[in-house]
């Protein structure tokens, strides 16, 4: 089976499986998640979801929390882990959102990318979650599930799986795909334990079934 037969397999049943997977990180406003994707860096998106209450509830836009002391943010967030360099990036990003798109985030991959804290993964969950477009979040559960299954072989690098998935994964098809391999990734195919393989959909075409 080509690897791109291996996607389309994959993609298909994870869709079967998983329905309704989408963006575990709570969020009703494109800056809200720009803040949340931050913060969900070596934290899980539950604890995010619960900080990030009172961070707007004390900061309600990105006006106010750009105004707010960094010292404040940190405060706040610090539950998250590495409060002091979050607080620094959530901060730099709004007031340069205030200062150059005027309190909107930018339609625009490399303008995402200028932002403080703001990396390709950031910047393609914005892409895909927020504005629709083409998307592939290489975050730790893909990153794994791609290698296991054989989508990739032996990449660790976020940037070179997701420039091995852009050949393989039809564009329109990334964003839900990689917010399904995150619910398999948890649920299934987990990183601490063994995996669940015998409860798999794919234990029949994963290339590393039971290992």
């Amino acid at each position: 089976m080509t690897k791109k037969k291996l996607a389309a397999e994959v993609i298909a049943r994870l869709r079967e499986e998983y329905p309704d997977a989408d963006c575990t990180l709570d969020y009703d406003q494109a800056w809200k998640l720009l803040v949340s994707v931050r913060l969900a860096a070596q934290c899980t998106d539950a604890r995010v979801n619960v900080v990030v209450e009172e961070l707007y509830g004390k900061f309600p836009d990105v006006d106010a929390l750009a105004e707010a002391d960094v010292e404040k943010i940190e405060q706040i967030v610090r539950p998250c882990g590495l409060g002091k360099s979050k607080a620094r990036d959530i901060s730099a990003c709004m007031k340069m959102l205030r200062d150059q798109y005027g309190g909107k985030v930018p339609e625009d991959f490399d303008a995402l990318l200028k932002l403080p804290g703001v990396g390709r993964k950031s910047a393609n969950l914005i892409m895909g979650d927020v504005f629709g477009k083409p998307a592939i979040v290489t975050d730790t559960h893909c990153i794994r599930l791609s290698n296991r299954i054989g989508l990739v072989e032996g990449l660790k690098e976020p940037k070179k799986v997701e420039m091995a998935l852009w050949e393989i994964i039809p564009p329109e098809e990334g964003s839900s795909f990689c917010h399904r391999l995150v619910y398999h990734g948890r649920e299934i195919c987990t990183a601490r334990t063994k995996p669940f393989c015998e409860k798999c959909c794919l234990k029949d075409i994963c290339a590393k079934n039971g290992v």
